[in-house]
């Protein structure tokens, strides 16, 4: 005579919630060694395998911040690689009016973080702090006032440069529907 098992599903309607099975559910430990946290974050082991890390999510984290996707490259082969993924990244090129596309807290792009940088502000600057930025530092190297200089130009424009990507990027959050 068989032994009667009891069934984990019940059948349709379901009486249960989904995820609540009897058996013991399998939890990946973090693969950061002496870490026992549950390990549900992948993490590619190097940027040409499918093999991944396992982290918790202060590890993961950690790994983030020290990834380097272009580590070993020259900086031909690097801008080589970037750009051959700008060109087969269209999908997300479709999408960067959702603005998440870049570093920092994903509010602002790359192009925006080095216009940032270009006028000396912090990745949370507003944009009243931006123009405050771009008048202080046009007015130490306008050609105006440095006739004759070539690098305070050459500055001058690269500052000219930053602030138009920082406006029209302010002007496409304005006009963005939340």
């Amino acid at each position: 005579m068989s032994t009667a098992r009891r069934s984990t599903d019940w059948g349709f309607p379901r009486w249960r919630g989904y995820g609540s099975e009897r058996e013991a559910v399998r939890v990946r430990i973090c693969d950061r060694h002496g870490c026992e946290k549950p390990g549900d974050r992948p993490a590619p082991k190097s940027p040409s395998t499918r093999d991944r890390w396992y982290f918790c999510e202060q590890h993961a984290a950690e790994y983030n911040r020290n990834w380097n996707y272009f580590e070993g490259l020259s900086d031909e082969e690097a801008k080589a690689r970037e750009a051959d993924e700008r060109r087969d990244a269209g999908g997300f090129a479709e999408s960067k009016h959702y603005g998440w596309g870049g570093p920092g807290d994903g509010s602002r792009s790359r192009d925006e973080m080095r216009a940032l940088d270009m006028l000396e502000l912090d990745a949370d600057a507003t944009f009243a702090d931006v123009r405050t930025a771009w008048r202080r530092l046009a007015k130490d190297c306008h050609p105006d006032v440095k006739p004759g200089d070539a690098e305070a130009a050459t500055r001058f424009q690269a500052i000219q440069a930053a602030y138009d990507v920082l406006r029209v990027a302010e002007e496409n959050r304005e006009w963005r529907p939340d």
